[in-house]
């Protein structure tokens, strides 16, 4: 029996850190930030599994992704994004949501290759990882490879902002796959100001809720960053309010509350505006947007986008 040889199975992804500025330079390779679900793609025994981020088992929620992916090597581990197109040919959180209607809007993209016919290739660079992916992958009408492009840092930027892109990741060609680390060899840059946030409480209201209560980690310590009321619409709002009712909690889970005042802009939380929040366990995230930080790390201006099921709560940071 060989003892290199590896049962494909679930591997904890390796991150990307966020950062204000793409890097450049020699070395660096880029590929548009897609806006979907991270999805790793197991083939082992013939049989196609799909697992989020987080290892819950999402193949029979796409399973028309898992049949497209049956020409997969087996013994062998993909990593991807799932993404839903709309018609403008843009990625949608919103279209990848309503998946059972979806599904032929829905196309996964492999970016790397982890385990290979039994083998472990995560300590090859990256660039020798995706000699290997391309020459494997197969590609149809539900599943395609993510694009290395060969433009600069400036030119992807560009690229985004012109077509309403969401941001550019860059990687470096000679990295090894590290587990679960966020490492700064592969990195994030958002061109639209908008991140993932802990909810850690809401406001209700006779349609379900008024506003989500948001905040991020800092090493272990949740903090405030904003009340968030715009980007509802009654749907979503009793939709949230189902998702969030059973992690009621009688305990404030933010460390920095309450705000002594409300601020020049009104984003403070105050005691007064506290009364009439319910706390909840920190265990949702949503993706929010937002004009900009301020200086006591609130947000101004901000709208609810959706609720993200695949992100760890304990990962989410301040990234800009």
């Amino acid at each position: 029996m060989d003892k290199n040889r590896q049962t494909a199975r679930f591997i904890e992804p390796m991150e990307c850190l966020p950062v204000a500025r793409i890097p450049e330079g020699a070395g660096w390779t880029y590929e548009l930030k897609l806006d979907g679900y991270r999805i790793e793609a197991i083939k082992t025994s013939g049989k196609v599994s799909l697992y989020s981020r987080r290892g819950h088992d999402l193949t029979q929620r796409f399973d028309h992704i898992a049949r497209a992916l049956q020409s997969m090597p087996d013994e062998t581990v993909i990593d991807g994004e799932l993404v839903a197109l709309d018609e403008q040919g843009r990625p949608s959180f919103t279209l990848l949501q309503n998946f059972r209607t979806a599904a032929s809007h829905i196309t996964y993209y492999a970016f790397d290759i982890l385990i290979h016919n039994a083998k472990s290739v995560m300590e090859l660079p990256l660039s020798e990882r995706r000699v290997i992916l391309e020459r494997v992958f197969q590609t149809s009408a539900h599943t395609s490879l993510s694009q290395v492009s060969n433009s600069t840092a400036v030119e992807m930027v560009n690229f985004v902002k012109a077509h309403g892109l969401e941001g550019v990741i860059a990687k470096r060609a000679d990295s090894h796959y590290q587990l679960g680390r966020r490492t700064g060899l592969w990195t994030k840059t958002r061109i639209n100001q908008a991140q993932e946030f802990v909810i850690g409480g809401y406001i209700p209201s006779h349609l379900g809720i008024d506003s989500i209560v948001v905040g991020f980690y800092k090493e272990k310590d949740l903090h405030y960053a904003a009340r968030v009321r715009a980007g509802f619409v009654p749907a979503t709002r009793r939709q949230v309010f189902n998702a969030l009712e059973h992690l009621q909690s009688t305990r404030c889970p933010f460390v920095n509350l309450p705000d002594k005042e409300a601020g020049r802009w009104g984003e403070g939380f105050t005691s007064e505006k506290m009364k009439k929040a319910v706390w909840i366990k920190p265990e949702a995230v949503a993706l929010i947007e937002f004009l900009e930080w301020t200086g006591g790390d609130h947000l101004r201006h901000t709208k609810f986008i959706s609720l993200r099921d695949d992100k760890d709560p304990r990962k989410v940071v301040r990234e800009t």
